[in-house]
């Protein structure tokens, strides 16, 4: 079952609470989305580490109950 987009800023707020948010419904059918996330827990960070921050705050859920999640992660300038 794909995850709603509310539940999927919901997850990603548990794990980055302080983080700027954006969610994009790529395809329309909760399964291909866009993240776009601002948070001082990626500061000083390679991407591939953002990234894998990212993937670990889902829980297993990537593959599962989402299926695509295009990633565009930074710190704050």
């Amino acid at each position: 079952m794909p995850i709603a987009q509310t539940d999927l800023e919901t997850i990603l707020r548990e794990g980055f609470p302080d983080a700027e948010i954006a969610i994009e419904d790529l395809a329309g059918d909760g399964d291909h989305y866009k993240a776009r996330i601002v948070s001082t827990a990626f500061a000083g960070l390679p991407r591939v580490r953002q990234h894998q921050l990212v993937y670990a705050a889902l829980k297993g859920r990537m593959g599962g109950e989402l299926h695509a999640l295009a990633l565009e992660t930074s710190a704050p300038a």
